[in-house]
């Protein structure tokens, strides 16, 4: 008989990987979803589940799904019109109908992916929008907020009304859909048009901007325009998280904040978002109004000037409340047959820049088309190289890191009578948004990451002597393991 008093060994299987692997699927102009206007239902449906299923095969765990490409709607709205890139038509909803959000987010879930909701602030139309405008689109039932631009239309970022009807949209998404996260990209005042004679064109802004003067406001015109984003930006915030606090917010801006920043950013020629879309992304991150930045870092490792792991460096030192900086990286950028046309080995290197840094752990490709299309081998490379092993969103503790109950775990035989069929229940009040499911043979952990939706998984492996589960919250933040040693047969 063994001595009561040693104490056996306890059995801790290791932390599963932690990274942020998102993918944007941009709706706008058809470039990723749905492939064109005219499709029917069923179509629709099959080519959102080869992309879901794409990433999930390529240990993707968040997609980024535009969902407001102008002033208009991939999901049943209240508030705007049915896209015309969902349907070729402004307002005309999908027939026979569904709702692409809903169905979206379900099928994500499934697979134990994250759905983030991708809006543009205040684009009201886009160049290649052709159909007739919809009689409840903004520009018809409020065209004094909407403004000619180039070939744009675009909501004034100042006015009032303007701000306030975009967060009732984003808003209205967040109540009534069970999606992830909350994302805006990089257009806030919009990109400078040049008229006839190649000269920019200024945002038409006269009239709120004159009602701000008249109003007794001192900030000159610039740092009024940059005022107005920040506001909307931090008041995003502070609704997402008053209502769904597990929704994460993120912005993907401009890759450079200014200019000079970091110093070999020269001033000659570079793009200033700082000075021309009134962007203070710096700003948004040092203030914690966000819960992941993803600054488009769509710039080579070897071009000198805005070199990919020279700006990781700069953004991961700006970032003061320790929030997410997944960048954005330019997979698209793969083998288009052009004398610009990178090789898929420079996006993997980009990664690998990201997984070799502190302070950074995880990215977002642009976008899904490459990957659908395993460009340049990338589909292929990014599992093989980069995406070894499925990986947890990194935790958001500063929105709640209470870690959720260990799990009731039971075993039993299968029907023949050969296999054990492993299953385990929730405990505790914490809802469980993954489980992370590991087993032992020899020295080796084998980890699978499922959905909440699963609670069983038959165990193939004979050899199995230990198995572990937990559970990990929809911020992140994983619970102690219910470890199981395995019954020798």
């Amino acid at each position: 008989m063994a001595n009561s008093s040693t104490q056996p060994v306890a059995i801790v299987p290791p932390s599963p990987s932690r990274e942020f692997r998102g993918v944007w699927v941009a709706s706008v102009a058809n470039i990723d979803w749905p492939s064109k206007p005219s499709l029917t239902t069923s179509q629709q449906q099959a080519e959102l589940i080869t992309i879901l299923d794409r990433a999930a095969k390529l240990k993707l765990n968040a997609v980024i799904l535009q969902v407001r490409p102008g002033c208009d709607a991939l999901y049943q709205s209240a508030l705007e019109p049915w896209s015309e890139f969902l349907t070729g038509q402004m307002g005309k909803p999908p027939a026979p109908y569904y709702d692409p959000l809903a169905f979206a987010v379900t099928e994500a879930h499934k697979r134990g992916l994250e759905l983030h909701a991708w809006f543009n602030p205040y684009r009201a139309r886009h160049p290649q929008g052709k159909s007739i405008v919809a009689a409840n689109h903004i520009s018809k039932t409020h065209p004094e907020l909407v403004k000619h631009y180039g070939k744009y239309l675009w909501l004034d970022p100042g006015e009032q009304a303007v701000q306030d009807y975009t967060v009732q949209v984003i808003m209205d998404v967040v109540n009534r859909y069970d999606i992830d996260g909350v994302h805006i990209d990089d257009y806030f005042y919009p990109y400078p048009e040049k008229d006839r004679r190649n000269k920019t064109i200024d945002f038409p802004d006269e009239i709120s901007w004159q009602k701000y003067q008249k109003s007794g406001g001192t900030e000159n015109h610039n740092d009024w325009r940059r005022e107005n984003v920040n506001t909307l930006i931090q008041r995003l915030y502070q609704s997402i998280k008053s209502t769904k606090p597990w929704v994460k917010f993120g912005i993907s801006p401009f890759g450079i904040w200014q200019p000079g920043f970091p110093k070999q950013i020269g001033n000659d020629k570079a793009f200033n978002a700082y000075q021309e879309l009134y962007a203070d992304s710096r700003k948004w991150l040092m203030n914690g109004w966000l819960d992941y930045l993803s600054p488009q870092l769509y710039w080579k490792i070897e071009q000198t000037q805005q070199s990919y792991p020279v700006l990781l460096n700069w953004w991961i030192e700006q970032n003061t409340q320790s929030r997410h900086i997944w960048p954005g990286i330019f997979t698209s950028r793969i083998g288009q047959n052009s004398s610009t046309a990178w090789p898929a080995k420079e996006i993997v290197y980009q990664i690998k820049t990201t997984q070799g840094r502190t302070g950074s752990d995880g990215n977002i490709h642009f976008s899904m088309k490459p990957l659908l299309q395993n460009r340049g081998g990338i589909a292929d490379l990014l599992p093989q190289d980069v995406y070894h092993h499925s990986a947890l969103v990194p935790s958001s503790p500063w929105l709640d890191n209470t870690p959720p109950e260990k799990p009731q775990v039971s075993l039993e035989k299968d029907v023949t009578g050969t296999k054990t069929v492993l299953r385990w229940q929730p405990t505790g009040k914490q809802p469980v948004w993954l489980w992370v499911v590991q087993t032992k043979t020899g020295n080796e952990w084998n980890t699978n990451i499922l959905p909440t939706g699963q609670n069983s998984t038959l165990l193939n492996n004979n050899q199995v002597e230990d198995v572990a589960i937990s559970a990990v919250t929809r911020y992140g933040i994983q619970g102690t393991s219910a470890v199981v040693e395995m019954p020798q047969y």
